[in-house]
C-alpha cells in the first residue's frame, strides 16, 4: 500500500483568509519528499480550496520529483467563472492519474460510487480522456454487484468508497466491522482479478487504516481530511510520519 496525499484543505485554509498561506507549495514539497506515491487534488465548480493554478504547480512538482499526481472529479463537471471545467483540467495538465466520482457539484464530499445505470456514460467519458493519463480510476462502492460490467478498456483501477467501513469502525460493532471489511476485500478481490489497481479513500485515519493494511491487497489510499484534522494536534510533518509508519508495518 502506497500513500497520496490529499492537499485539499490547505488550499481551504488559505482561500478562506485570502493571499498565499498556507503555502501549498510547502505542503506539498514535504509530501513529495517522503515515502508517498503522490499527491491527490479534487477541484470543485465552486474553487472553495484547490483552483486551476495549484493544480498546474502540483503537476510540475510531482513530474520533477518522479511521482504522482491524481486529480478527482465528475466530467460533468462543466466550466464556470470559477472553474475551468473537470475535462478542460485533465485534457490542459495531462496528469498520471485520475479519479472520476459522480458527485454533483453543490455536494461537500463524495458519498456513493458510480453504479451499473452509469455504464453508458463511463464509456463515453473515458474514451475521451484515455489520452491524456496513464491511471484512469473510478469510484466504486464496496458492495457493488456489477463492477465487471462497469470497468471498460480504458479503465485501469477502481477506488473504494470507504465511507461505510469508516462509520462502522466509529461505531465499535466488530459485526459491522467485519462486514465491511469483507465487502472491501472482496471487492478487490475481483478488481485484481480483472487486472485492476486498487486504491481506497474516503474517511480514512490513524485509527482505522491499519485493518486495511492488514488486507494486503489496497494498492493505494488516498488521505487528505484526516491528515489536517490530525496535524492541528501533531503538527504535519509527524502526522504524514505516522501514517507512512502505519502503512509500512
Amino acid at each position: 500500500m502506497k500513500l497520496s496525499v490529499n492537499l485539499n484543505k490547505v488550499a481551504l485554509l488559505r482561500n478562506s483568509r485570502g493571499g498565499g498561506v498556507p503555502d501549498i507549495n510547502y505542503f506539498a514539497n514535504y509530501v513529495l519528499d517522503q515515502a508517498c506515491i503522490g499527491i491527490t487534488v479534487h477541484p470543485r465548480p465552486d474553487a472553495r480550496h484547490i483552483d486551476y493554478d495549484d493544480i498546474a504547480l502540483l503537476n510540475e512538482l510531482c513530474i520533477k520529483a518522479k511521482k504522482f499526481l491524481n486529480i478527482e472529479g465528475n466530467p460533468k463537471e462543466q466550466k464556470n467563472s470559477n472553474y475551468k471545467g473537470f475535462n478542460e483540467i485533465i485534457r490542459d495538465i495531462n496528469p498520471h492519474q485520475i479519479t472520476l466520482v459522480p458527485d454533483e457539484s453543490n455536494q461537500i464530499t463524495s458519498d456513493h460510487g458510480w453504479s451499473i445505470e452509469d455504464k453508458e456514460y463511463l464509456d463515453s467519458c473515458t474514451k475521451l480522456l484515455s489520452p491524456h493519463n496513464q491511471v484512469c480510476s473510478i469510484f466504486v462502492n464496496s458492495d457493488e454487484l456489477y463492477l465487471k460490467e462497469l470497468i471498460s478498456e480504458n479503465i485501469n483501477a477502481i477506488e473504494i468508497y470507504t465511507g461505510p467501513y469508516a462509520n462502522a469502525f466509529s461505531t465499535g460493532n466488530k459485526m459491522l466491522i467485519d462486514k465491511e471489511i469483507k465487502n472491501i476485500h472482496m471487492i478487490s478481490e475481483e478488481a485484481k482479478s480483472l487486472g485492476l489497481r486498487v486504491h481506497a479513500g474516503h474517511d480514512l485515519n490513524t485509527k482505522n487504516l491499519l485493518n486495511l493494511v492488514e488486507l494486503d491487497i489496497i494498492d493505494e489510499v488516498s488521505i487528505g481530511h484526516a491528515i489536517i484534522s490530525e496535524s492541528l494536534v501533531k503538527g504535519f510533518k509527524q502526522t504524514i510520519d505516522d501514517y507512512i509508519k502505519l502503512i509500512n508495518g
